[in-house]
């Protein structure tokens, strides 16, 4: 079983195993239609296409941000209609070093499927190792797949109610620029929750595109949580989508527990009354 990575061999050696299941998450904030006009071209052999507006998010009311998380049930009806099944090996790639894959890991884990894995190097990494592609879609089946929310997730109100609380961190996934409320084009308001820490989502990926090793992770997290412990953590960023990033990268270094705000900052600043550090 695999709960945070797979590599493009692992999953190569499964690519026809009934108990798996792969999703196309590929996907571009500029242009939505981005990831569904790649699938059409070519993907993994099998892979289902979800879309982060689509599948894997609410509709938006201006005051829940830019990705509101979905009814559960709506959410795993969408995944049963792909084919999942309960226990099934779900695996997760985008081409956009794991941030929309990782949305949809989380998102699993949610709903209590903890045998969920992030392609590590994504769509990259599967073409560099000279794996398949196609652009066939693949053939329908009905899945059986079903999920209850579980307590990791908070919201806004949580997030009021504990801010400076010693026992509460909060950490943003966005880059530094938009932290400091710089070069915001997301959202109508720049800056931060206050007392936020900043921990840029692609800062958890080598060179290469791949994660970090382990230890590099747990040694960079372990600097930023300073004593506080996983469970302390809440993560967030512009949306709720690179977040899941940082607590996917807090998994792989073996620091689990961690839970995610995923209104997030595009929610919190839609607000007048929260407060906004810069």
């Amino acid at each position: 079983m695999f709960t945070t990575l797979v590599s493009p061999a692992e999953l190569a050696a499964h690519r026809d195993d009934p108990a798996w299941i792969v999703f196309d998450c590929r996907h571009d904030l500029a242009d939505t239609e981005t990831g569904r006009r790649a699938y059409s071209k070519s993907h993994i052999p099998g892979a289902r296409f979800v879309h982060l507006d689509e599948d894997l998010s609410a509709p938006k009311t201006g005051a829940n941000g830019r990705h509101p998380l979905p009814d559960v049930q709506k959410f795993c009806q969408r995944l049963a209609a792909l084919g999942m099944r309960n226990g099934m090996q779900a695996v997760a790639y985008d081409a956009s070093g794991g941030f929309f894959a990782a949305r949809l890991w989380w998102m699993l884990r949610w709903v209590g499927h903890t045998q969920a894995a992030v392609l590590d190097g994504g769509w990259d990494a599967w073409l560099a190792a000279g794996a398949p592609v196609d652009a066939q879609l693949p053939a329908p089946r009905a899945g059986n797949f079903s999920g209850a929310a579980l307590d990791i997730a908070v919201d806004a109100q949580f997030i009021l109610g504990t801010l400076g609380a010693a026992k509460n961190l909060i950490i943003d996934a966005r880059s530094a620029d938009r932290f400091r409320g710089e070069n915001e084009t997301l959202d109508p308001v720049g800056g931060h929750i206050p007392g936020a820490l900043n921990r840029f989502f692609k800062n958890n990926l080598a060179a290469d595109g791949h994660f970090k090793p382990a230890a590099e992770l747990r040694d960079e997290y372990a600097q930023l949580l300073g004593g506080a412990v996983p469970d302390q953590v809440v993560h967030q960023c512009g949306s709720g989508v690179t977040a899941c990033h940082n607590l996917l990268a807090m998994e792989v270094a073996g620091l689990p527990g961690s839970r995610l705000y995923p209104g997030s900052w595009s929610e919190w600043c839609s607000d007048p009354r929260r407060p906004v550090a810069r």
